[in-house]
């Protein structure tokens, strides 16, 4: 879970005057129409009519980006206008539909977990209220452990209950929640004399409560209380995402029409898309800037955040304006994420010919004809590797940079790498190959691993600095994080192998609510509760309750992927050996 943080109340109150006011109008305004459409068919999955019957319109998800591009949308100011992405998976808005769990047959016939009741009554005792408005849900509801920062609503950690009441047909706390951090993001944010980029998205929030002014004040956390004081790279790209998301699923784009939310976005990745000194596309980290929040050596470009950045990136142009100040980001978008998609999907990747191929390479090879571009040291490729790889099967690695590959397998990586469409249909399919070979390894006896292998020894005391949270197999070295669970089976129903999320599912069913919901599981296989684990975490049950909510109805998998632009740079061979 996230680093201790000690928020001091009155400083942070005085130096930042975090005094805001809530937006009244909470009412959901439905679209008349949807501009359009995409052409997706989930038919196989759903195998039902599509009661929608409107005119068909391609959507951006269809068209390529070279075609968005040069398009008159771009061209043309007066005619821009943005392109809304509702799927034919996702055949009518969800506002006012709720789940079928609410039921004790869902309508699709599946028979409700009798823990699936537990779990929405523990999500919603996890809620958050600001002035009498729900704005989140906080980390963690569990009073047997001290709370240091698990009282506290964290921008990534609300995402799967933000998908979990947005599938219940309850948009309210997500719409509320997108604009208190807006608001947030406008305050002035400095660590020690240092200030932050105007566009950083705050890593957490609470509520604080003045019983003498009967007073309700939020206080943000923007990386200043963190472990190692890292700003969170990742919230910005989160709350993008999830403001796409609420878009398709209420049908409503008043939210992500606002001004403010227009500039929020815009700030976000104007941060990201600056030129500078970089040579790659992707973005340049330090360590302990994401989910992985300590020191674990994914400092340089780790593949969560290139693949939260592919999505975000991809999401921005769905819910940007294509006109003003928004068609010169829009341009800036459309030339990254060509780079960006050549990037990950040449260098980043990972089967047995690359391995291969790796294990072969020449070093110090100099001039652009170069093979081994980033001069890597085959020696340095680690043994587990060679066993870890199957024969039909492959995973996007942790990092690469000069003379360095991160050979470690990352689950959150690697299913936004799915959802967002960075990754191919056939890379797509290989990193699920990957899973069912490697069931033992990464899921185990509780889905799912963040991370494998676990680091030991020698290079645990390098690379974590002796971390005592972070031992062998616990908690981000190797731990099991129930939370994944709704990313997993989204990747599984989006690449049509739903068998594999169920599967997962049922283990996770057989343990997660007896133990009490833990934020993570330790041991090679997740075998126990985590040595530090908090028991009532509110994203393990939202990840829970979204996954089963997702294999109810498929078509809420609609709200977090992404179909592929066909137009994206096919993936480049580093070998040319398959030429002789």
């Amino acid at each position: 879970m996230q680093g201790v943080r000690s928020l001091d109340c009155s400083l942070a109150m005085s130096s930042l005057n975090l005094n805001v006011d809530v937006n009244q109008n909470g009412d959901i305004k439905k679209a008349d129409t949807l501009d359009d459409i995409n052409d997706i068919d989930f038919s196989k999955l759903l195998e039902k009519p599509r009661p929608l019957n409107i005119e068909r319109l391609r959507s951006l998800d269809e068209r390529s980006l070279t075609e968005l591009s040069g398009s008159p949308q771009l061209r043309n100011a007066d005619n821009a206008s943005r392109v809304h992405d509702h799927a034919d998976y996702v055949a009518s808005p969800s506002v006012g539909r709720r789940s079928g769990f609410n039921t004790p047959r869902s309508v699709h016939g599946f028979e409700s977990h009798p823990m699936v009741g537990e779990a929405w009554d523990a999500l919603r005792r996890s809620m958050v209220y600001f002035r009498g408005q729900p704005v989140g849900t906080i980390a963690a509801v569990d009073n047997s452990e001290e709370k240091l920062n698990y009282d506290q609503v964290f921008v990534r950690d609300f995402v799967p209950s933000a998908l979990a009441f947005l599938m219940n047909g309850e948009p309210d706390i997500v719409r509320n929640f997108l604009l208190k951090t807006l608001r947030l993001q406008s305050w002035e944010k400095k660590i020690d004399r240092f200030q932050l980029g105007e566009g950083v998205m705050p890593a957490s929030f609470k509520v604080f409560h003045d019983p003498v002014r009967n007073h309700e004040t939020l206080i943000a956390d923007f990386g200043e209380s963190a472990i190692g004081r890292v700003a969170p790279v990742d919230s910005g790209f989160w709350w993008i995402i999830l403001l796409r998301a609420y878009t398709k699923s209420t049908g409503d784009s008043s939210l992500a029409d606002m001004p403010e939310c227009q500039k929020g976005i815009r700030l976000i990745l104007s941060l990201c898309l600056s030129e500078g000194f970089d040579t790659f596309p992707t973005l340049l980290c330090a360590d302990g800037c994401c989910m992985i929040d300590r020191r674990m050596g994914v400092y340089g470009y780790p593949i969560e955040i290139q693949a939260l950045f592919f999505m975000a990136l991809r999401c921005a142009l769905l819910v940007l304006k294509h006109d003003g100040e928004g068609k010169e980001m829009v341009e800036q978008i459309v030339k990254r994420l060509h780079a960006l998609s050549y990037h990950m999907r040449s260098y980043f990747w990972l089967d047995l010919k690359q391995l291969n191929d790796i294990y072969r390479y020449k070093t110090e090879e100099y001039s652009h004809t170069a093979v081994n571009k980033f001069n890597v040291i085959p020696d340095s490729l680690p043994e587990w590797i060679f066993d870890f790889m199957p024969s039909h099967g492959g995973f996007f690695i942790g990092n690469v940079s000069p003379a360095r590959m991160d050979f470690r397998w990352f689950a959150l990586g690697n299913c936004i790498a799915i959802l967002s469409s960075m990754a191919t249909p056939e890379q797509s399919t290989a990193i699920m190959d990957l899973i069912e070979s490697r069931w033992e390894e990464l899921v185990g006896e509780m889905p799912l691993k963040v991370c494998y292998p676990a680091i030991e020894s020698h290079e645990w005391r390098i690379v974590t600095g002796c971390d005592p949270k972070n031992t062998r197999w616990s908690y981000h070295n190797g731990g099991s994080w129930p939370v994944l669970l709704w990313l997993l089976t989204a990747a599984c129903i989006k690449t049509g192998r739903p068998q594999i999320a169920r599967r997962a599912i049922e283990v996770a069913e057989a343990r997660l609510h007896k133990d009490n919901w833990p934020e993570y599981y330790d041991g090679k296989l997740g075998r126990y509760v985590g040595k530090q684990s908090r028991k009532c975490q509110t994203w393990s049950i939202a990840g829970y309750l979204v996954a089963k909510m997702m294999l109810e109805d498929p078509s809420h998998v609609g709200m977090v992927a992404l179909e592929e632009d066909k137009q994206m740079k096919p993936v480049m061979r580093r070998s040319n050996s398959w030429t002789c």
